[in-house]
């Protein structure tokens, strides 16, 4: 592998996935797509997968499904030669479930801070610092609430967090479920400088019959390049959300 940029590397590959637990459907009809899904995601071909609704445990689908994994979801979703982080969102009677990181990097750090704004709903922030080819990017993987004034406290603590525990002048990519049906999560992080590629929506939700854009994937100190998700019935099938790859220039500021 080049370990130098000033060549391929100078672009960054990033991809966000809410994987719903790795099981679809509801009741008795419901089915294991784990395995499909690290089909897919090696498929993706992303030097970062920032992953939502990933499991570490959970008995009752081990015991229901057969081919439930032994190993935790997000190591048996790594694609060979890749670094898994995972940390703990929610603890359900099950087990638990949160945010993980694939990195075709060497993962430097992490760590995690609860973003919960209710008793009823648990999120997190996961923070992931990766030597890309001698450059320290820092990844966020997020997940948002499903209520407006939720999700406006959570950008809050989002850009304090960034401000406190990320040097100004680091490249970060903050990407995940933002549950933001409009666009006031993405103007308030504009204000702090944390862009997308500028363009016509990525529908994202539900997979089947995309509506909406709920996944999105934001970068500082790094220039968008493009923005895409794969459509068809096959990821339709695995997730009620499509995933969202995104590139970018990671030597390249963008224009403020």
């Amino acid at each position: 592998m080049d370990s130098t940029l000033g060549g391929p590397h100078d672009v960054l590959r990033v991809a966000t996935y809410n994987i719903h637990k790795g099981v679809q459907g509801m009741g008795p009809a419901r089915r294991l797509e784990i395995h499909n899904l690290a089909l897919a995601i090696e498929t993706l071909d992303a030097d970062i997968v920032c992953l939502q609704e990933v499991r570490a445990t959970n008995r009752r689908e081990a015991t229901y499904f057969t081919g439930w994994p032994e190993l935790p979801q997000a190591e048996f979703l790594a694609p060979e030669g890749y670094q898994a982080v995972y940390r703990t969102n929610a603890i359900t009677r099950d087990g638990e479930h949160g945010n993980a990181l694939l990195s075709r990097w060497p993962i430097v750090q992490h760590r995690h801070e609860d973003m919960s704004d209710h008793r009823f709903e648990q999120r997190g922030l996961l923070h992931v610092e990766i030597d890309v080819a001698g450059v320290s990017v820092h990844a966020i993987v997020v997940h948002f609430g499903l209520i407006p004034a939720s999700r406006v406290r959570q950008t809050d603590q989002l850009k304090r967090y960034i401000a406190r525990e990320i040097p100004l002048d680091a490249p970060v990519v903050v990407a995940g479920d933002f549950n933001d049906w409009g666009t006031r999560v993405r103007r308030l992080l504009h204000v702090d400088s944390l862009h997308a590629f500028e363009g016509r929506r990525t529908l994202t939700y539900p997979s089947r019959f995309p509506v909406a854009q709920l996944d999105h994937i934001y970068a500082r100190g790094m220039r968008p390049l493009s923005l895409a998700a794969p459509r068809g019935r096959v990821w339709s099938r695995m997730s009620d959300h499509l995933p969202l790859i995104a590139e970018f220039d990671l030597l390249g500021q963008h224009a403020t």
